[in-house]
């Protein structure tokens, strides 16, 4: 009799689970995700199981291994989250790990990233956001039109587009503001997927008509694009800057005026990554997930 195949968690949320009655809209991105990893880990012997981070009824210590998968409702329950992921990185491994998590869970990650070289959009941090101190961000950035982002967000989820002058919104957490880049329009948004330092592929990501916000939710597309090597050269850099290399990393950039990339994010928590546009991510990271569980 066969051994039974080793066990992987993917961690998911109850916005995003199959067959849960409160699914998102984008939560189709789970379903490709799972099928994309799982035959290829299948045929390693190893089975892929869908489970919500939070279910307290997980015996954690069953499982060879965790990834962090869809948990798209941490944001507004951060520290649970990041506890919960403490417990689970003693029970079993965690992609990416939980020091990882901690560490990009806050943007401000993207000020020690600048202040190893990385190119970045200006920006002003606004850890207690007020009129007077998104106000003053507009005259910051030199700028008249800019985007005001969540300290520890995702998905475009407590962001505003504001024009210098409109009525301001109220928001109570930490806050970031960047000048609004027109190439999100015209060029649209760069994503580089990487599995354990290997370049898997890449896309542009194009918001819909009349908005821009380019994740699908809002009507947002995506096409495979091929990167010049100076492009993927720059993406590849932002990871070199890292102490720890992740099982999966995603580096959205955007260009500026002079045509050089800037980075927007480094997502190593729960980003989704693509397979439509890259048919070769479930096979790399079988291949990687297979080799970290014999370390």
């Amino acid at each position: 009799m066969s051994e039974s195949p080793r066990r992987i968690a993917y961690l998911c949320s109850a916005v995003t689970i199959s067959g849960s009655e409160q699914r998102r809209v984008d939560a189709y991105e789970h379903d490709l995700m799972l099928a994309a990893l799982g035959p290829p880990l299948a045929a390693r012997d190893i089975e892929l199981i869908e489970v919500c981070w939070d279910d307290a009824e997980i015996d954690w210590s069953t499982f060879e291994a965790a990834i962090i998968g869809t948990t798209w409702d941490y944001w507004d329950r951060c520290e649970e989250f990041l506890d919960t992921l403490e417990v689970m990185s003693t029970k079993t491994q965690l992609f990416n790990s939980v020091n990882l998590a901690r560490w990009n869970i806050d943007k401000r990650y993207l000020r020690e990233l600048e202040s190893k070289g990385a190119s970045m959009i200006p920006t002003v941090w606004i850890d207690s956001p007020s009129p007077a101190s998104i106000e003053a961000a507009f005259d910051t950035l030199g700028c008249n039109d800019l985007v005001l982002k969540r300290q520890v967000g995702a998905s475009s989820d407590g962001q505003h587009r504001l024009s210098r002058g409109t009525p301001l919104p109220e928001v109570t957490e930490p806050m970031m503001a960047q000048p609004f880049q027109p190439a999100i329009l015209s060029e649209g948004e760069y994503s580089f997927l990487f599995v354990d330092g290997e370049f898997s592929h890449a896309l542009v990501k194009r918001a819909a008509d009349g908005d821009y916000r380019i994740q699908s939710e809002f009507g947002g597309t995506e096409f495979a694009h091929s990167p010049t090597a100076t492009d993927l050269e720059t993406a590849a850099g932002v990871l070199a800057l890292l102490d720890e290399r992740p099982l999966y990393a995603r580096v959205d950039m955007i260009r500026d005026e002079s045509g050089s990339l800037l980075l927007m994010e480094l997502e190593l928590i729960e980003p989704y990554l693509y397979p439509e546009q890259g048919p070769e991510l479930g096979a790399l990271l079988a291949s990687a997930i297979d080799r970290r569980l014999s370390y």
